[in-house]
């Protein structure tokens, strides 16, 4: 058996409980499960560890070898500080035990500094193999085996300080003073007795709370525990392959001083899918911002509302194919969220022949419809590709010098006519203003001696026949 035990950070001000009752595991050790289910389905929750049985994994893998790299080398981005390996799963728990604690770079915690990432090479590492599991097992003390820790004093007023004098001692006298669970849980660790383990099952939806030590004050304050709930969604994100469109974070306000306030809640939605937790967390600092908490904070829930199935753009060795920078997409959703959505605009082209709805402008964080604008203008008739670039919001009527339209000097047409007969079917009051839904016209490319070329029309509706400008060339 390949068991790996894998330790997940400790926020700070929190102390892990030694106790194997432990009631709910924390975020960072409920991420760190989901994340180890990439290696292998068989992933268990035992005290204060995350414990992965990858077996029947190495061969997928390329060998023992390659799969403990590819495990090592990802555990710091996904909030590990130690890996130790054994034959059995108790094994790997005393010999991860064993290992220092390794600091953040700079000495922050996760908690001062939410950026903060463990350096690789400080993750230590402890791997015992088959024929050294006894060895290295009796030279553990007695509180790296949690069923020992609660008799260990008794065990070292009579001399007995390792696993190894702990196995040494007879074993019905061990029975009748200790119980029988001390010797199953020491021949469990030793491989003499099977071990069984409650799975990691994930859960359909994902949904993490976490409850704060203190009060927070301050919306800002909400983001240093959302980031820590964000690194729970990375695991499940990864585990499901999906990526997340639609968030929605949840503040419960202290109910001693709430009163008759209602619990708030913040939508976050972004334009593609993503899995990216970093820009997720900039989100919500931009719209927490903007938020006041009207009474203290005691827990708050995050939810992804909507995902999807996630395919990741594949990595290249070539320099010249990586890309740097901030994402075009991620830079628009920080802009809409720091500006307002009706801010930052995008134009998207329309199936209409009236020049007035032939464009529209959307909220740029929107998700873009299915028919994009390059694929539309690859199927435009040559006469719409001399359209100006330039179309005015409202149709500018010219003056007249005779029978002759006039702007910045008389006009003379060098194109034309393009004939427009549309919107007849929204027939309305307002048909015969130019700009709304009726459409007569005769449109012309023309040239102004001060003003270069134009695009202009001569209106055909009922009324008054006018000349109007529509649009300028560059």
């Amino acid at each position: 058996m390949l068991w790996c035990a894998l330790r997940p950070r400790i926020a700070s001000g929190s102390v892990p409980s030694p106790s194997p009752r432990e009631p709910q595991p924390g975020p960072e050790q409920q991420a760190l499960a989901w994340w180890a289910l990439q290696f292998s389905p068989r992933v268990c929750l035992v005290e204060d560890a995350v414990l992965l049985e990858a077996e029947a994994s190495q061969r997928l893998f390329g060998g023992r070898r390659a799969l403990l790299w590819q495990v090592h080398a990802a555990l710091p981005q996904a909030g590990g500080t130690g890996l130790a390996v054994a034959p059995t799963a108790l094994a790997a728990l005393a010999l991860l035990r064993s290992l220092p604690q390794p600091h953040a770079a700079g000495d922050a915690t996760p908690d001062a500094a939410p950026d903060a990432q463990i350096v690789p090479e400080s993750i230590p590492v402890a791997v015992c193999a088959t024929r050294q599991l006894i060895p290295m097992l009796d030279a553990l003390p007695l509180t790296h085996l949690s069923a020992a820790r609660a008799h260990a004093p008794v065990l070292a007023r009579l001399g007995c300080r390792t696993l190894g004098q702990l196995r040494a001692l007879p074993r019905d006298g061990v029975s009748r003073r200790f119980g029988a669970a001390l010797l199953e849980a020491l021949d469990r660790a030793y491989g003499q007795r099977p071990d069984t383990q409650d799975w990691v099952v994930l859960p359909e939806r994902f949904s993490a709370r976490l409850e704060f030590t203190g009060r927070v004050e301050t919306a800002e304050g909400l983001l240093f525990g959302a980031r820590r709930l964000l690194g729970q969604l990375a695991g499940w994100l990864q585990a499901r392959q999906r990526g997340v469109l639609a968030l929605t974070l949840h503040w419960e306000h202290d109910l001693v001083r709430r009163g008759e306030l209602s619990n708030g809640h913040l939508d976050l939605r972004t334009g593609a899918a993503t899995r990216d937790t970093r820009h997720l967390a900039r989100l919500l600092g931009e719209h927490l911002a903007r938020v006041q908490l009207p009474a203290p904070v005691q827990a708050i829930r995050l939810d992804a509302t909507e995902t999807e199935a996630f395919q990741s753009d594949n990595s290249s060795l070539l320099p010249e194919e990586l890309k740097e920078g901030e994402p075009l997409a991620q830079l628009i959703e920080r802009l809409s969220a720091r500006l307002g959505p009706h801010r930052v605009l995008r134009g998207r082209v329309l199936a209409d022949h009236r020049p007035q709805h032939m464009q529209a402008w959307f909220a740029a964080s929107e998700p873009m419809a299915q028919a994009t604008a390059p694929a539309l203008l690859r199927h435009l008739p040559p006469h719409l590709r001399l359209h100006p670039p330039w179309v005015l919001r409202e149709p500018l009527r010219l003056e007249m010098q005779g029978d002759r339209p006039y702007y910045q000097g008389p006009l003379r047409m060098l194109a034309g006519p393009e004939r427009l007969e549309t919107g007849w079917w929204s027939f309305s009051a307002a048909a015969e203003r130019e700009g709304e839904a009726l459409a007569l016209r005769d449109y012309y490319v023309a040239h102004s001696p001060q003003a270069g070329l134009l695009w202009v029309y001569r209106r055909r509706s009922a009324g008054e026949p006018a000349w109007f400008l529509q649009g300028v060339y560059g």
